[in-house]
């Protein structure tokens, strides 16, 4: 079974965190894993840095942009994961835009993932409809889970295609907005919470954008299975470093 799968099967309420791989430097994607395993964060999201990053707000745009000028590509990061598995259990997932892995090669970026270690991709920009006619074998022969994102602009009808093709969890999108935009969840987003954990899906929902401390993450997985933290993050990386994780992670969890 993914370690995707078996994660969400454990009785609690999941905390993922995002970062940029190559932030704040080049060589420090291996450390910020390992710190976050032991802080007891239970997955992971390694963005990889694109220059035209469209859902992303100022902190991971700057974020990429920094990783970028580091020196971070596809290649270093598969070659900085190369052994992640020796020292790390937790699920793993790749996050980032199409056109790094198309020019990579999609088969060769998948099979890459597998031989790794790595348990899904979520590729924000990758249409549904193109992965599910021309990606979706692929994937699941290296074993990956793609996982999609909603919004509150999505349709029932589009929900409940997503949720028919998803082997792993929805990324419920809290607001039609940018990452690390808003602070706080007011009437209309408890409501779509609400609303969407009424629709009873098959996969469970993991809710992104908006959440960056205890008392949004408490809001987000009232309704959900777990919530995604990335520009809150990325702050903390900025500020204080990779030394002071466990006292960020155990200020969301407390």
């Amino acid at each position: 079974m993914n370690r995707i799968n078996q994660k969400l099967q454990e009785n609690k309420k999941l905390l993922s965190l995002y970062f940029s791989a190559g932030y704040p430097s080049l060589n420090a994607t291996v450390d910020i894993i390992e710190n976050l395993e032991k802080s007891g964060v239970d997955m992971i999201e390694i963005g990889l840095p694109f220059s035209d990053p469209l859902a992303d707000g100022p902190t991971i745009q700057a974020s990429s942009t920094t990783a970028l000028k580091n020196g971070m590509t596809t290649e270093v990061l598969f070659k900085q994961l190369k052994d992640i598995r020796k020292t790390v259990s937790i699920p793993l997932i790749i996050m980032g835009y199409f056109n790094p892995i198309l020019q990579y090669g999609v088969e060769a970026f998948c099979n890459t993932c597998q031989d790794i270690g790595i348990d899904g991709l979520i590729i924000p920009d990758l249409p549904v409809d193109v992965y599910n006619d021309q990606y979706k074998a692929t994937f699941e022969k290296y074993g990956l889970i793609n996982v999609f994102l909603i919004t509150p602009q999505t349709s029932i009808e589009r929900i409940h295609f997503i949720d028919s093709i998803s082997k792993g969890f929805i990324y419920m999108v809290s607001s039609a907005s940018v990452t690390g935009s808003s602070s706080g969840f007011g009437d209309e987003q408890t409501a779509y919470f609400k609303r969407i954990e009424a629709m009873k899906l098959n996969n469970p929902q993991i809710v992104g954008f908006g959440i960056s401390d205890n008392k949004t993450f408490t809001q987000a997985t009232k309704y959900a299975k777990g919530a995604i933290i990335g520009s809150a993050f990325i702050k903390h990386l900025k500020n204080d470093g990779i030394t002071k994780i466990s006292q960020f992670v155990s200020s969301i969890l407390r």
